[in-house]
């Protein structure tokens, strides 16, 4: 996927302002934050949507959300969102799974 966005930030090719990384995922801050505090997980590998990610490395769905806490630990939240949008109707607009994390501020429900 040579022009998918998250990948050319896994390769270096686009600056991210990246808080967490291991050689499977990394944690950068969102370029759009909706919340005060509001970062983006992925795995280092391309996969589509979380479905795609959960069927291909199940595993790597539990470490995106282990490091998102831990991150949202060191970031001084005990309160937070996570979220998975997968395809375009549910908001996802760029197609390599991605996890949101949102806090800082009360969220309302429902969400959208």
């Amino acid at each position: 996927m040579s022009e998918c966005l998250f990948c050319r930030i896994v390769r270096g090719e686009l600056t991210a302002d990246i808080v967490h990384r291991t050689d499977s995922l990394m944690i950068f801050r969102d370029i759009a934050p909706q919340a005060p505090v509001h970062l983006v997980a992925i795995p280092t590998e391309h996969h589509v949507d979380a479905g795609a990610l959960a069927a291909e490395d199940p595993g790597a769905v539990g470490a995106l959300v282990t490091a998102a806490d831990q991150v949202a630990r060191l970031e001084g939240l005990t309160d937070y969102r996570l979220v998975f949008n997968s395809g375009a109707l549910a908001g996802q607009s760029v197609f390599h799974v991605h996890l949101h994390l949102l806090g800082g501020r009360a969220m309302g429900w429902p969400p959208g």
